[in-house]
């Protein structure tokens, strides 16, 4: 069932329990072109021309207003600058996403000369400290600058001031690699592994607006144009945390070792990021399956690519390989270098690294 209701001043749209859009959620036309950096009577003029602008949520005094994800996927189609928001998920640890996430944020910026946000969702915070170092993290996590405020200010009683400020959390231009320059960071907490289960039991709200799988999408909207790529680093696990992470997601990947223990839960994963897709009427991309920690001397492992080649119900595989080795292994440590080339100490990774963000960027933007 589908119902309007009106409160203060702005409609808020019901189907069945779930809210559609609110008034943080809808944009006029003057927003729209904000959003895609034109003028309004080009907004004017692709919505009388082009078939594939969305219909309005609704038509006010004001003018029409939109659902804000619809304006973003139709800009993302007609080429506009919107960042390309990609999840790397895996159900088993161990397996390099962290590594893999990391290792693309720092090529898309030295190499290709993106800018990109790091959202590090994993209560393990290797991505964060990786990033800015421990002692720094510290700092952030005892003054409660980190992405656990967030979550817990949702559990607060009513009545009670939120405590997470974004623009405190948000760590620019780190990585201790210099030439990296434009990779900014919302950090992670260990704390985060007491509150996923009680996102589960949060209160609805009025009107059911406290979504626990959409407390991140809320948060950081205001910053995610400032990107091309936003890498959201999941837990591995598919809980509300995750849930968080998919929801500002456009696509996903897997990094994998290949064996039979790693790649188990591929399936899973799929089924279940189809399924929160399309409940929320949205398309969340495979974008692909990374090969981490490859060895080539390992029949297991020569086995296992060739059948996730071959299993065409399987998100597709990327060409680039990343292999096992100690430059790689030891470019998880957050250590002080000028280059690329230095961290991963002339072994091979940074060529890997740099194909690997190639063939990402190829395969985000085809998604798109």
């Amino acid at each position: 069932m589908t119902y309007t209701l009106g409160f203060g001043g702005v409609n808020v749209i019901h189907r069945g329990s779930a809210v559609v859009a609110d008034d943080a959620d809808l944009v006029g036309l003057a927003e729209i072109a904000e959003l895609a950096r034109v003028s309004r009577t080009v907004v004017s003029n692709w919505r009388a021309r082009d078939e594939r602008f969305p219909a309005p949520i609704a038509e006010l005094r004001a003018g029409p207003v939109f659902a804000r994800d619809a304006v973003r996927r139709y800009l993302r189609r007609r080429n506009r600058h919107m960042a390309h928001v990609i999840s790397t998920i895996n159900l088993k640890g161990g397996v390099g996403k962290t590594t893999t996430t990391v290792g693309l944020a720092e090529m898309l910026s030295a190499e290709f000369g993106k800018k990109v946000l790091v959202i590090d969702l994993d209560p393990q915070t290797n991505a964060t400290t990786v990033l800015i170092g421990e002692d720094r993290w510290r700092d952030l996590n005892a003054q409660k600058h980190t992405l656990v405020t967030l979550f817990t200010d949702a559990l607060r009683p009513d009545g009670e001031s939120a405590k997470f400020d974004l623009d405190a959390a948000l760590q620019r231009k780190v990585s201790p690699v210099s030439e990296v320059r434009t990779v900014d960071l919302l950090p992670s907490s260990l704390d985060l592994i007491d509150v996923q289960d009680r996102l589960a039991s949060m209160p609805s709200g009025r009107f059911y607006s406290n979504n626990p799988t959409d407390l991140l999408r809320r948060a950081v909207r205001p910053i995610l144009g400032n990107y091309d790529f936003v890498l959201v680093d999941c837990p591995p696990n598919l809980g509300i945390v995750t849930l968080n992470g998919l929801r500002i997601s456009d696509g996903y990947i897997i990094p994998t070792i290949p064996d039979v223990l790693s790649t188990y839960g591929i399936p899973q994963i799929q089924a279940r990021v189809k399924a929160f897709a399309d409940n929320l009427g949205e398309t969340i991309h495979e974008i692909g399956i990374i090969v981490t920690k490859y060895r080539a001397a390992s029949t297991v492992h020569r086995t296992t690519i060739d059948r996730l080649l071959n299993d065409e119900e399987l998100p597709p595989v990327f060409e680039t390989v990343i292999p096992e080795g100690n430059a790689i292994a030891a470019s998880a440590e957050f250590a002080s270098t000028s280059t690329l080339r230095q961290k991963y100490q002339y072994q091979g990774g940074y060529e890997v690294f740099r194909d690997l963000a190639k063939e990402f960027i190829d395969a985000v933007e085809e998604a798109a």
